[in-house]
């Protein structure tokens, strides 16, 4: 970390800041949200205050809202949605730094919305210098909107570890600066866990935005074919025409056919239909499954070649079957992705920034704060009352 910034000692800078209200945006219970005052958050001597502009909707915010959980996860009390976000500094620790600069007063940057303990094996151990440093994986993470964390970043301020915001280019703005976060994962998924080098070749599983924007990270670091695979044509036609090169929506189940046997002839088709082969050039280097769905996971374990990773970031039952004598046999690797790690946000942020990866056709709906729960209802249907498709909403911070 850089020298440490020239301020009072022990005083948050500037010491005459005056916060205005600190409005958030509250799930009470599944299907119950409401508006309510928060406290102005006190900064340690390390941390950042942040104005919060935009906010992307995710998946997770999704669950929660409509079910009042996220897998095993369940919503213990009222909390505060939003973790996908982009701000302005306001206001600065006394030893706030990041980088190799210091943070300013009036920067904008992105967000990384999990803090760790920098303590433990997975903070401080041997690995947490390496690019894919487990940090990520802490047992004592706080991450916004994630019991038992009570704080999103739906709401005016919000305060990280200066080390855990990202300026943003000029050329970058603060509706695309609130996309760096999942545009992260993707990064994670796909270039650091993935090791995805230019020429190979990727499946990729679900042409949802996490999905969406795995293929354009590959696209972006110079694959030679991205394949998306969705149940959904209209998906697949948004997917092709972003950044996959191919879609395949996969052939339908056979009455009575054991899962298993179906999604190894599923795989097959796949290879077949698309002129690709099982092994050697041009087959399957990497598959990230993106949907979590028990069948799509087999069907990437069958279709990636020999010596191929598969990269799992999509959530889904908590027990499935696996092909486990190809695992072991033909020496395929299996990954977990999990948010993001060393090096991601810079790698997205500067994607972006060079143009080689596009967020601008993801962005489909934006959103005034006062109206977070149209917003909410619209990402969870899918589309909008006027039929649009729905990728992306950002919503406004509060006026």
């Amino acid at each position: 970390m850089s020298a440490q910034a020239v301020l009072p000692a022990g005083k948050p800078h500037p010491a005459e800041f005056k916060p205005r209200d600190n409005p958030a945006f509250i799930l009470y219970d599944k299907l119950k949200t409401g508006y309510e005052e928060q406290p102005i958050p006190e900064l340690g001597p390390d941390e950042v205050l942040i104005e919060i502009k935009k906010t992307g909707i995710c998946g997770s915010d999704v669950h929660f809202y409509n079910t009042g959980a996220m897998g095993l996860v369940k919503l213990q009390e009222p909390m505060c949605l939003g973790h996908e976000s982009s701000g302005i500094i306001v206001q600065l620790g006394s030893n706030s730094v990041v980088g190799k600069g210091t943070i300013q007063l009036g920067d904008k940057v992105a967000l990384e919305p999990g803090v760790t303990c920098r303590m433990c094996t997975d903070c401080r151990g041997e690995l947490c210098y390496r690019i894919d440093s487990p940090y990520t994986i802490c047992e004592h993470m706080v991450f916004a909107a994630y019991p038992p964390s009570r704080g999103g970043t739906l709401q005016r301020y919000y305060k990280l570890p200066a080390d855990l915001v990202y300026k943003l280019p000029e050329s970058v703005g603060l509706e695309y600066g609130a996309m760096m976060e999942p545009l992260s994962v993707a990064v994670h998924a796909i270039a650091n866990k993935g090791q995805l080098r230019t020429g190979q070749n990727v499946i990729i599983f679900g042409a949802g935005p996490v999905g969406l924007l795995a293929m354009g990270v590959a696209k972006g670091l110079g694959a030679n074919r991205i394949v998306a695979v969705d149940i959904n044509q209209e998906r697949l036609q948004f997917a092709k025409d972003y950044a996959a090169t191919d879609v395949y929506i996969p052939t339908k189940q056979n009455e009575g056919e054991p899962r298993p046997q179906y999604s190894l002839r599923a795989a097959q088709d796949l290879l077949l239909t698309l002129g690709i082969p099982a092994r050697g050039p041009g087959s399957i280097d990497l598959v990230m499954d993106a949907t979590g769905a028990e069948v799509c996971i087999q069907m990437g374990l069958n279709a990636v070649r020999p010596g191929g990773t598969h990269v799992q970031t999509g959530f889904g039952p908590p027990d499935i079957q696996i092909p486990f004598f190809r695992v072991t046999t033909e020496e395929i690797t299996i990954k977990g992705g999990w948010r993001y790690g060393n090096g991601d946000y810079p790698l997205a942020i500067d994607l972006v920034n060079r143009g080689l990866v596009n967020l601008e056709p993801l962005l489909t709906h934006t959103f005034k704060f006062k109206d977070a729960l149209e917003a909410f209802e619209i990402t969870k249907a899918g589309k909008d009352k006027n039929g649009k498709f729905v990728i992306k909403c950002v919503i406004d911070g509060p006026e």
